[in-house]
């Protein structure tokens, strides 16, 4: 996964409307600081940015995961309204780029922000499994899990040592590690290696395969994601993470039950 990036949210108005994809609109607009990316639409508040050359189709699918996360049960309203109300606190925001060259254009500030790749934003997989996996499905639950959850219910979600979260984590990788371990114990079976994501980086990573796996997205992709993760379905995720399954099966939490297919019809 990549890392989160912090960048510097200016929200103004929006005009001269370009696209609409059920309930969302892509527009142009004139917020201060997002020249590079000229197109932008809105999910409960929450403002998604993309490059000229990112086809609108790719944007409205991402607004439309986002708001599957956020409310799941698609009644027009967020599911947890705690959740939302971390993400508006925190400036959330969501960047869809091109090519990497536009994500060096801004600088590191207030808000918080996700990127997420134009081409690595496949809706058709949903309907056909055999094309590209959507990694969009990973970029937008990072957005929501790390400026909702995480802050919402610093607890249960934290990406720091000792939250309910890290502490299945933990488990799963055979121990408490804050650098990688070479190798990772007998048993462990989420291994991720990347040098470059530090512990809480493993925890929104963690965060992203466990719902995930629990709801379907990674069952045929077992092989594919072997080396990292080897709990892919919601079977495993029940005898093999407990831990983790009785966290995002608390329904104190409101954690989606559903894996979001990029046609969310409550607005």
């Amino acid at each position: 996964m990549r890392r989160l990036v912090l960048l510097a949210p200016v929200v103004a108005s929006m005009a001269c409307p370009s696209f609409v994809g059920g309930p969302f609109t892509v527009d142009t607009h004139s917020d201060p600081g997002f020249e590079a990316l000229p197109k932008k639409t809105v999910v409960f508040e929450i403002p998604i940015y993309a490059a000229r050359g990112v086809p609108d189709e790719k944007v409205l699918h991402a607004a439309h995961l986002l708001a599957e996360y956020l409310d799941n049960d698609e009644d027009g309203a967020a599911d947890d309204p705690a959740v939302l109300d971390a993400m508006q606190t925190a400036r959330a925001f969501l960047v869809m780029w091109a090519s990497q060259s536009e994500l060096e254009m801004f600088d590191s500030g207030g808000g918080f922000g996700q990127d997420l790749g134009g081409e690595e934003t496949s809706p058709g997989w949903h309907t056909d499994r055999t094309q590209r996996f959507d990694a969009a499905l990973e970029e937008v639950l990072h957005l929501v899990t790390g400026a909702g959850w995480a802050q919402a219910y610093p607890d249960a979600f934290a990406t720091e040592p000792d939250s309910t979260l890290a502490d299945a984590m933990d488990v799963a990788r055979g121990g408490r590690f804050l650098e990688i371990p070479d190798p990772y114990p007998d048993g462990a079976w989420y291994s991720y290696d990347d040098p470059t994501c530090d512990y809480g980086c493993m925890v929104a990573e963690y965060h992203y395969w466990t719902l995930t796996s629990l709801l379907g997205a990674q069952a045929e992709r077992a092989d594919d994601i072997d080396e990292e993760w080897r709990a892919p379905t919601p079977e495993l995720m029940r005898t093999v993470d407990i831990a983790a399954t009785a966290l995002l099966g608390d329904a104190t939490y409101a954690t989606p039950a559903r894996l979001p297919d990029g046609d969310y019809t409550g607005i």
